[in-house]
C-alpha cells in the first residue's frame, strides 16, 4: 500500500458547490474517503474550526492526512498525482504532461475569467491586452480547437484536465455563459458518461432533493 492511500482523505462538501467537481475527482479514484457536507446556509464553512482550514470558508477543501489543499483544479491536479495508479495524470517524464497542465490551467484561469466577465460583465471597457483571457471568442475559439480533437484532450487517455474542462463547460452550458457549440456538448457528455460522474451526480442530487423537502 502507497503512504498517499495509507492517509486519510476527507472532503468538506457541498453539493451546492465546486466541491462536485473535487467529488467526482474522488469518485474516479476508486478508493476510500469521507465527505463532511457543510451547510453554507448555516455558514457553518465560516466557523473558526473550518478558517483555519481555509480562511477563505470555502468549498471544497480536502484533508489528505494532516494536508491541507483548497482551490478545486488544485485538488484534482493533487490527487491525480498522490494516486498515480488511476492514470488520470501523466508522469512527470511524460512529454504529455505539458498538454494536460496546459489545459488544466486554462480552465481554471482564462476560461473561468472569460465565463465569469461574461456573466457579470466589467463596468468599465477594459482593452483585450489588459486581460489575462484577451476575449470572449478567442477564449471560446481555443477551447473549442482543443475539445474537438477528441475524444479527450490526450487523444483516448482521460485526464484530470478534462473532468476540469468539462465541468467547467457544463457549468458555463447551464448558466449560459458558455454557448451550446456542438463540440462543447458532444465532450461534456463523454465525460459525464463515466461512471464515477454519475455516482458523483446521484449522490448531488439525492442531497438537493432531500433539502427542498
Amino acid at each position: 500500500m502507497s503512504q498517499s492511500a495509507e492517509k486519510k482523505l476527507v472532503l468538506f462538501y457541498s453539493p451546492m458547490s465546486r466541491a462536485r467537481v473535487a467529488h467526482w475527482m474522488l469518485e474516479e479514484l476508486g478508493i476510500p474517503y469521507e465527505l463532511k457536507t457543510m451547510d453554507l446556509f448555516s455558514r457553518e464553512n465560516k466557523t473558526e474550526n473550518f478558517l483555519n482550514l481555509n480562511p477563505m470558508g470555502k468549498i471544497p477543501t480536502l484533508l489528505h492526512g494532516d494536508l491541507v489543499v483548497t482551490e478545486c483544479a488544485a485538488i484534482c491536479a493533487y490527487l491525480a498525482d498522490a494516486f498515480p495508479e488511476s492514470r488520470l495524470a501523466p508522469a512527470i517524464n511524460d512529454p504529455a504532461r505539458g498538454t494536460y497542465l496546459r489545459w488544466l490551467f486554462f480552465a481554471a484561469g482564462p476560461l473561468e475569467q472569460a465565463t465569469t466577465d461574461k456573466a457579470f460583465p466589467r463596468v468599465q471597457e477594459v482593452k483585450a491586452s489588459m486581460i489575462g483571457y484577451g476575449t470572449y471568442e478567442s477564449t471560446m475559439k481555443t477551447v473549442e480547437t482543443a475539445v474537438s480533437k477528441g475524444p479527450f484532450l490526450l487523444g483516448a487517455q482521460f485526464t484530470a484536465a478534462d473532468l476540469y474542462l468539462a465541468a467547467q463547460i457544463g457549468w458555463g452550458l447551464f448558466t449560459k455563459t458558455i454557448e451550446p457549440r456542438p463540440s462543447f456538448t458532444s465532450y461534456v457528455a463523454r465525460c459525464e458518461e463515466r461512471p464515477a460522474f454519475q455516482r458523483s451526480f446521484k449522490h448531488a442530487q439525492t442531497l438537493i432533493a432531500a433539502a427542498q423537502k
